[in-house]
């Protein structure tokens, strides 16, 4: 829990990645936390190692991306809000996994060829999002800081993104500066939390809206982690019980 809780603090999206090849012990450990949380989730998450084929060219990937070796494939059906806030949930928790590797990440929603993508696809699914991850510099390029300027907004205070009905205890608060932390498209920040008589709630405006359900599951893993402890309903509006 420690290490995750720092990987929070320390994490930003990296999209320069240096040509290092990620290491078994690296690439092991990644494979296995893929296999318990696709078996956890019922999610289809795919490792794609020394394969860069879906970010080169700059007609997909419009020049924000370079050096890219190695991806996290996250497939599911478009239609399938609970198994995409899964996805985000689940995503999330290999990105801060990674962090701890000391490698670098970044989610992708667009950005990226997904028929370049070598996975295998059944009936109605697509390669949804994806996840770059590899080894990248201490210090941002200049070119990220440009990208992190342009597509970020100012962060929203914690009072902004929750509602309750008296005061909320400490671990509440706690969960909220963790969620204050949690990555979401162009750090729109949608996820608004609910204390109401004991009880915590997320919920996004339109779950159906570009990215909402990745940024729903993203910012309950965050709130648990930064709870101590805990596990949440799935669902818009899903509750969440202290542990």
């Amino acid at each position: 829990m420690t290490d995750l809780i720092e990987a929070i603090e320390i994490r930003c999206s990296r999209r320069k990645y240096v040509p290092k090849a990620l290491e078994p012990p690296a690439i092991d450990t990644i494979q296995a936390l893929i296999a318990e949380y696709n078996n956890n989730g019922g999610l289809k998450m795919s490792l794609v190692v020394d394969n860069g084929d879906a970010f080169k060219g700059f007609r997909k990937s419009y020049g924000m991306f370079s050096g890219v070796r190695n991806y996290i494939a996250l497939i599911s059906n478009n239609s399938d809000m609970i198994g995409l806030e899964r996805l985000g949930y689940y995503g999330e928790l290999l990105v801060l996994h990674a962090t701890a590797l000391d490698l670098g990440t970044c989610w992708v929603g667009g950005t990226f060829d997904r028929g370049a993508c070598p996975v295998i696809l059944e009936n109605g699914e697509s390669v949804v999002c994806a996840i770059t991850i590899g080894k990248v510099a201490q210090e941002k390029s200049a070119k990220e800081k440009l990208v992190y300027w342009a597509t970020h907004r100012k962060s929203k205070t914690i009072e902004q993104m929750y509602s309750a009905d008296g005061p909320v205890p400490d671990w509440f608060i706690s969960g909220m500066k963790t969620v204050q932390l949690a990555p979401s498209a162009v750090n729109r920040q949608p996820v608004i939390f609910s204390y109401k008589e004991g009880h915590v709630t997320a919920s996004v405006k339109d779950i159906s809206s570009d990215g909402s359900a990745f940024d729903l599951g993203i910012a309950k893993l965050h709130f648990e982690l930064g709870t101590g402890g805990g596990a949440w309903e799935f669902g818009n509006g899903g509750t969440f019980i202290k542990s």
